[in-house]
């Protein structure tokens, strides 16, 4: 007898011997009964789903789970303007004065027209530090009182030393502009994330750990059964020991390991004996190497093949020397590591693809499946490579949303470049794996915001599609958010399927979302109705409904709704 019977279900399964079905069954944690509704075994519990779609769990190949929401600070979703942006930070100042840091998250580059933010935008808000973030955690921006609270001086350090979480940027006159760079690549190394536990409340342990848990939940609601954190720190590794010890992992994580530039081989022994020796649990997995071909290209920090069309003369950089990359890649290779490389511009892409060429020639390893993240702009020499390599290209559909990128991205790749910009058809269709991800909280976590953006190429209010003919279909838009993803993680005979003997790793939606192909915006209106991981009902709207989503530059997390106007 079956424990669980989904029946009257639309089943997309990815299966090639049996595309689709009317009803599965679960047994003992797998999938033990796919076919029709009136052939099914009995079972203990049955869910008539009225014709709604149900397909593999929602496996998330890139979702910063610590990032989430933080109840201490403000959201900038949405504030597309400096006079939005203060109105929210100086609300919270007002309303929270025991805050002894002011933070926000989520901040656009394009906020104040033609330039960078600067700490004088800030001021007369509060005479606390301020501390926001971009949308891309990869710039932060402060106020005069910050700088002058961290010791930031006219050398764009601090007093003592460096600032160890990024690079303050400087004036004509050598004075610090409140403005810092490449803060991803540098917060997340052992020195970085310490001086930022010193330094920015925001970033103490606990606060951390409840953002990952609020995410997990988030996670779980929006139909997500497999989360890979993209960037974890060897120190914060016991976050997720204290979530396995508590009970929380409702959904599967799997940890890919920060490994900075300029580490040693001292360090990535240390990743092997945390891999090695790390704990052991069904739903967390450590082992992926998470490295940085470049930065982004908003802020002119990625890696260009030609000069950005706003900026002639200039780039950006790679993040590390030329060469470099390669043997750090090769190294891991060789000692059993799946990379997970950061690669936005198109040089920086060149360089992830020729560090994992050059490693599987020199250790003459297969099927590795390393993956290169973002695949922004892509030359179209490099297209085919994916393909050849065996490279995963682990993309965000709602990156390429005009209400995100024009002003900024558009503007430094320039229109000659735009057709390079987030092939996922081409790649798709080149036969290259595609593994589609959110990149919360940069993008918005739930999966069906994904599904609209990858077949409009539109603002979340449908207006400004761009560049149409990348769009994909929703068959090849959920293959990518299942079947893709299992097999970018080796992983695509539990995982990503819907057949006997596979994990029951599935979600039901609320309703058949094959109906809306032809009106995507009314996908919007669909969430998650029931999720399990492993036969476990994780999330179900009847007994515990979450309030609707709001969508079109509105949160989404109804978890935030307090911090945001009426992600990721």
């Amino acid at each position: 007898m079956l424990d669980l019977l989904l029946t009257r279900a639309t089943v997309r399964t990815f299966d090639p011997a049996q595309p689709w079905a009317e009803a599965v069954g679960i047994t003992d944690g797998r999938i033990s009964y796919v076919g029709s509704a009136a052939e099914a075994p009995s079972a203990r519990r049955t869910r008539d789903l009225d014709g709604a779609l149900v397909t593999p769990g929602v496996i998330d190949s890139h979702n910063h789970l610590l990032l989430g929401f933080d109840a201490d600070a403000v959201s900038l979703e949405g504030a597309e303007t400096l006079e939005e942006v203060r109105r929210r930070i100086k609300e919270l100042a007002d309303r929270r004065p025991e805050l002894d840091w002011i933070c926000a998250e989520n901040a656009v580059y394009s906020v104040v027209p033609g330039r960078r933010p600067n700490a004088r935008d800030l001021d007369g808000l509060t005479d606390r530090p301020v501390f926001v973030t971009t949308y891309d955690q990869h710039s932060v921006w402060l106020n005069e009182a910050a700088l002058r609270v961290l010791g930031i001086s006219g050398e764009g350090i601090r007093e003592g030393g460096d600032i160890p979480w990024g690079n303050p940027e400087l004036d004509a006159d050598g004075r610090p502009t409140g403005w810092v760079t490449d803060f991803y690549t540098s917060a997340m190394t052992t020195a970085g994330l310490a001086g930022l536990q010193r330094d920015i409340p925001m970033y103490s342990p606990d606060r951390r750990y409840r953002k990952f848990l609020s995410s997990l939940e988030m996670a779980t609601a929006t139909g997500i059964t497999t989360v890979v954190e993209p960037q974890v720190p060897l120190a914060e590794v016991p976050l997720l020991e204290r979530a396995i010890r508590e009970g929380k992992l409702s959904s599967r994580v799997i940890a890919a390991l920060f490994h900075p530039v300029d580490a040693d081989d001292a360090f990535r022994r240390e990743l092997r004996d945390a891999v090695d020796h790390g704990p052991s649990h069904d739903r967390l997995r450590l082992g992926p190497i998470k490295l940085y071909a470049d930065d982004v290209i908003e802020p002119h920090t990625a890696w260009m093949l030609d000069d950005y069309a706003n900026r002639p003369g200039h780039r950006g950089h790679p993040s590390a020397a030329l060469g470099e990359l390669t043997r750090i890649v090769t190294e891991l290779d060789r000692l059993g590591f799946q990379t997970h490389t950061h690669a936005t511009g198109d040089g920086g892409i060149r360089l992830a693809l020729d560090a994992i060429e050059h490693a599987a020639r020199a250790n003459g390893t297969t099927d590795r499946r390393h993956g290169i993240v973002h695949v922004e702009c892509l030359d179209p020499a490099d297209l085919p490579r994916f393909r050849d390599l065996g490279v995963t290209a682990a993309m965000q559909p709602r990156h390429c949303s005009p209400d995100l990128v024009a002003g900024t991205w558009m503007e430094n790749v320039g229109e000659q470049r735009w057709d390079r910009a987030w092939r996922f058809r081409s790649l798709m269709e080149s036969g290259a794996h595609v593994a589609l991800s959110s990149d919360w909280q940069v993008g918005e976590m739930d999966p069906v915001v994904g599904f609209y953006s990858a077949l409009t190429r539109a603002g979340l209010d449908g207006s400004d599609a761009w560049t149409p003919a990348e769009c994909l279909t929703l068959d090849q838009a959920l293959r990518g958010y299942t079947a893709e993803g299992a097999w970018a993680w080796h992983a695509e005979h539990e995982l990503g399927v819907i057949r006997p003997g596979a994990l029951a790793d599935l979600v039901a939606w609320s309703g058949n979302l094959y109906d809306h192909e032809q009106d995507p915006a009314a996908l919007l209106e669909h969430r998650a109705a029931l999720t399990l991981v492993g036969g476990e009902v994780v999330h179900d709207a009847d007994i515990d409904p979450a309030p609707v989503p709001v969508y079109g530059g509105q949160s989404h997390c109804s978890a935030h709704d307090s911090h945001a106007p009426a992600e990721g």
